[in-house]
């Protein structure tokens, strides 16, 4: 077969520009310090199979190359002689390639003969020339760090006459063998064993698992089923994996023991999902329905949450984290996490949910850091565009809209970045005449695996999650996504569950199979796994890792029988590859098995039910903090300059540009709009299809510099955030008038520290866990108060980094992610200044709530004073607002956040170069009403002939502020005195750069709303 390697090498024409190879040589200078000089950046073709050399140059001219940019190589690697180094980027074993594939498919077509789909003939690269003659291990720093990752990459470097090539070779090695593992140990031995293999398990729970295998009745049953007494390497891994905080959710479902130590008040907590989310949400449902709003479908118990948007579709929403494999391979752990997400609303119900848009939310570090890392820590910097990389792959190459998101900084991010992925989604009501919501399996139903293959990447994936990252981190645990793979899937599962082929799905996330066919087979009461049938990408994996693998882009399928043959025909005429490899079963029992013997056979209730319930402990302390002194004189235009340049504040729009939020043609408001394409808006609008002029916003909350303050106010904080944005773009509340089928759909994401309390490695968990507890007190009464349900979530329980004695802890952090349906998105409003001579108002109350806002961070203080959401006051102008909407009275709107009333005013001009005259009056400090962030605020506009119906529908709740003006300047005076004078363009400009002399993204700077 060698005899038939070929290579195909695609070279930029003499004078046609090479972005890619600009790029490499820019980003090696700024972020690694290396001078490269010019680099030339090269496709790479290798093609396993037999052509001639006329068949292989008209493949290569009439299917690669694109004859106006590209000069075309043979079986040879060309290069000017100016370029003296090389880079030489392949792709490892068994990861999926893409444009290999792609170029397979077209290798198939040009020849007119069927390839092989399940053996890679073709095989891409990136071959870097470079014009400085740089040390191999520059060269293999600057691959790794900027080009590609060992995790999943094969370098070859060194002197551009000295090119080594680099080939995948099929493998043929099989590992069949399981192993029995004795659990007659010791505590501290049976701790060390769940170390060792990562199975992530507490002394208790490993007792609990020893205790099961003890049982006469399941020593019976393994010796009558040919199974050793001791339990299997894949049997420990299958109880690891579903007993995974990741998947099991152990600390929000634990008995908690909450003392106040400041008050004694003492009480316990019978879980905090249970009594904070779940039944808070089931009230809502109770006051909706007593309401005739039915609307509420489905709630916690599948892949997404589901509310009915009309008679004949429902809205599907879901949110993920994927933080731990972001910190180890941000770019795969992102594009995994945006596809995996997109995973849950395709594989809700019965399946084949029409993807609507994708958010992104991200915390990094500074990007700017300059001091030492830590063993196996990456730069802030590395994480972020390699995270901004995997995002736009994973949105763009799948055709779905990125339509909101936000950026925040903090450098208690740094060893573990917060990674949330935001999928909404389409669904008919009915499916084939059944409800597409549920799912229903039967005693013999087939379970089919579609989409992708399996391989080592992703194994752990689950329990890796659910413990703290350290220098031991497997790079295993990390997921490799490809989109297009997925897409075809997508486009597979839409199609046949029309047809009513599909009797039910799910994604294959974490857990691979073992979560998949585990989860499912709690329907049915059974499942038997076949897992030689399994396709593989590469030989050689032992049973247990192709149940647990974590291989991306497959879903599970449950199929009748007497439907096979035709979902199979389906699949190969849509070119997804689809496999039956077991059955559902009623016995009672999960049996795994390889070439008909016995891997695993596992109890369904001890597997889903038999994990020990934590009991944990909760203590709070509240913090000492003070309001700061600060300069007694300020220039307040210089002030606002430095908020709007602050890294939390300035225009991420490099980053929004990266994305597509056009694709689909749905999307009403972006990112950034106005006349001047850099306004940024408070919320998207998504218009549901081009046959009705109905619509979701989607908006997002999150503060989490609050919570060191207040945990309750933070969480109470940015679920209003979330809510004003949605009011702030015309969105209502819900429930307010009987049948008004105005849905909203929240994602609630937790994710926090370390919480279990341990007095040597974890010594202030207690107060961890105290801030939890208060997170979700605010978020029950955050529900009740708006009358607004949590459909779905996620909680990420140990988000921190730790190597070389050193700790990094991320702040407790929860996102709240906002979707609510618009009636007609041509009644939606923005934020952006529309004309001049429209009437300035803020609505809302101002209170002198400095403490955690961005003003205080700039003078390095934190303060006391923290903003507090006075939820009935909230209620009442979110009420009169969408009154005022509905009467057409507002032209823009914009909320208050970070950097306060004087940040907001600056950022309504950006839209289309207008500037405004404000008067401030009233009793509270300049300082508090310039920068003030209290929550429940907008800066609002109407123009003059609607200005006295509209001060008479909001009564106090507006103040009169000033008037629009067409001279390009914002003016605030206070008291007489002018305190605020300043060229809106400046300002825009200060904006769009971002903090001095940092360089935050790709480009000049970083992402784009406020945040």
């Amino acid at each position: 077969m060698e005899n038939h390697l070929h290579s195909i090498q695609l070279l930029p024409k003499p004078g046609i520009h090479d972005g890619d190879g600009q790029r490499v040589a820019e980003a090696a200078r700024r972020h690694l310090g290396l001078r490269t000089g010019r680099v030339q950046s090269t496709a790479v073709y290798s093609v396993r199979y037999p052509l001639t050399a006329q068949q292989l140059r008209d493949f290569a001219q009439q299917c690669l190359q694109d004859p106006v940019l590209h000069e075309v190589a043979l079986n040879e690697f060309r290069r000017d002689p100016q370029f003296q180094s090389y880079i030489l980027v392949a792709k490892g074993p068994g990861v999926t390639d893409d444009e290999g594939t792609s170029a397979q498919n077209a290798l198939g077509d040009f020849l007119n003969e069927p390839l092989d789909t399940r053996t890679q003939h073709i095989f891409s690269k990136r071959l870097y020339l470079l014009e400085e003659k740089l040390p191999p291990a520059d060269l293999r720093r600057l691959a790794e760090e900027l080009l590609g990752n060992k995790l999943i990459n094969r370098f070859e470097v060194g002197p551009a006459d000295q090119i080594r090539d680099f080939t995948p070779r099929p493998g043929t090695s099989v590992d069949n063998t399981t192993h029995a593992i004795d659990l007659n140990l010791s505590d501290e031995e049976l701790v060390q064993l769940s170390k060792d293999n990562l199975y992530a398990l507490n002394l208790a729970e490993m007792q609990a698992v020893r205790a099961h295998y003890q049982l006469p009745e399941t020593q019976q049953q393994r010796q009558a089923s040919g199974l050793p007494a001791a339990p299997t390497d894949c049997e420990l891994e299958i109880i690891a994996q579903t007993w995974s905080e990741h998947c099991k959710h152990k600390e929000f479902s634990a008995l908690i023991n909450y003392r106040d130590a400041e008050t004694g008040e003492e009480y316990q907590v019978d879980s905090l999902f249970k009594t904070y989310i779940k039944d808070a949400t089931a009230e809502v449902d109770r006051q909706l329905r007593a309401n005739g709003n039915d609307w509420l479908i489905k709630v916690f118990s599948d892949n997404a949450g589901a509310v009915r948007i009309n008679d004949e579709s429902l809205f599907v929403w879901k949110v993920e984290t994927h933080n731990s494999p972001s910190a180890i391979d941000p770019y795969g752990g992102a594009i995994t996490g945006i596809l995996g997400n997109n995973r849950d609303p395709l594989a809700t119900g019965i399946g084949g949910a029409r993807l609507l848009f994708n958010t992104n939310v991200l915390c990094f570090g500074n990007p700017d850091y300059d001091g030492p890392l830590l063993t196996n820590q990456l730069h802030p910097r590395r994480i972020f565009e390699g995270v901004r990389k995997g995002i736009e792959d994973g949105g763009n190459k799948s055709g779905v809209p990125t339509v909101n998101g936000s950026i925040i900084f903090d450098d208690r991010y740094a060893g573990k970045p917060l990674v949330y992925c935001g999928t909404g989604a389409v669904m008919p009501m009915q499916l084939a005449g059944l409800d597409s919501w549920e799912k229903k399996i039967d005693d013999g139903d087939r379970i089919i695996m579609a989409g992708g293959r399996v391989g080592k990447d992703g194994i752990h994936g689950a329990t890796f999650s659910s413990i703290e990252l350290d220098e031991s981190s497997p790079a295993t645990a990390v997921q490799i996504g490809s989109p297009i793979t997925q897409k075809l899937a997508m486009d597979f599962l839409i199609l046949a569950t029309r047809r009513g082929l599909i009797k039910c799905s799910t994604d294959n996330g974490a857990g691979g199979l073992s979560s998949s066919v585990g989860e499912l087979a709690g329907i049915s009461g059974g499942a038997v796994v076949d897992l030689e049938k399994v396709p593989l990408k590469y030989p050689g994996l032992r049973p247990w890792e192709i149940f647990v693998s974590e291989s991306q882009e497959r879903f599970t399928l449950v199929v009748e029988p007497g439907k096979l043959a035709e979902v199979l025909a389906l699949g190969q005429e849509m070119e997804v590859e689809l496999t039956d490899i077991g059955y559902f079963t009623a016995d009672g029992y999960l049996n795994v098995r390889f070439a008909s013997a016995p891997v695993a056979r596992l109890n369904m209730h001890f597997l889903h039910e038999g994990v020990p319930r934590k009991l944990m402990e909760a203590e709070w302390q509240k913090p000492a903090a003070q309001e700061p002194v600060l300069p007694s004189s300020l220039d307040y235009t210089d002030v606002l300059h430095q908020l709007l340049g602050s890294l939390n504040i300035c225009s991420r729009e490099s980053v929004i540009r990266q994305y597509d939020h056009e694709v689909k043609g749905r999307t009403i408001i972006k990112p950034l709009m106005g006349a001047t394409g850099q306004a940024p808006q408070d919320a998207a609008v998504v218009r549901f299809n081009f046959e009705s002029w109905e619509g979701v916003a989607v908006s997002n909350g999150i503060l989490p510099r609050f919570g060191d303050l207040d945990a309750y106010h933070m969480s109470a904080g940015a679920f209003d955030e979330a809510v004003r944005q949605i009011i702030a773009v015309g969105g209502k509340l819900p429930n307010l008038t009987p049948g008004d089928n105005i849905f909203w759909s929240v994602n609630d994401n937790f994710c926090v520290p370390d919480s279990d309390f341990h007095p040597v490695t974890n010594p202030d968990g207690k107060q961890k866990l105290a801030k939890l507890v208060h997170m979700c007190q605010a978020l029950r009464d955050a529900t009740a108060a708006y009358c607004i349900p949590l459909t779905s979530g996620k909680d990420s329980m140990k988000n921190d980094f730790k190597a070389d004695g050193v700790k990094i802890s991320v702040p407790p952090t929860v996102l709240y992610s906002m979707t609510a349906k618009i009636e007609d998105v041509r009644r939606t409003v923005t934020s952006d200044f529309k004309q001049a001579g429209d009437v300035v108002y803020l609505l809302g109350r101002t209170y002198g709530e400095l403490g955690g806002s961005e003003f205080y961070h700039l003078y390095k203080e934190l303060g006391a004073n923290v903003p507090q959401v006075r939820f009935a006051e909230a209620k009442e102008l979110y009420t009169l607002i969408g009154q005022a909407n509905d009467q057409q009275l507002i032209q823009s709107c914009h909320d208050l956040s970070d950097g306060g009333l004087a940040v907001a005013l600056a950022e309504a001009t950006f839209g289309d170069g207008l500037g405004a005259n404000i008067e401030l009056t009233g009793e509270l400090p300049l300082l508090a009403q310039l920068f003030s962030e209290s929550h429940s605020r907008f800066v609002a506009t109407v123009a003059p002939e609607d200005v006295v119906a509209f001060e008479h529908l909001l009564g106090a709740k507006a103040t009169h502020l000033g008037v629009v003006t067409n001279d390009n300047f914002l003016l605030v005076t206070h008291q007489g005195q002018l305190v605020i004078e300043a060229d809106t363009e400046e300002l825009r400009q200060t904006w769009t750069n971002g903090p001095v002399n940092q360089t935050i993204g790709f480009g000049e700077h970083v992402m784009g709303e406020g945040k």
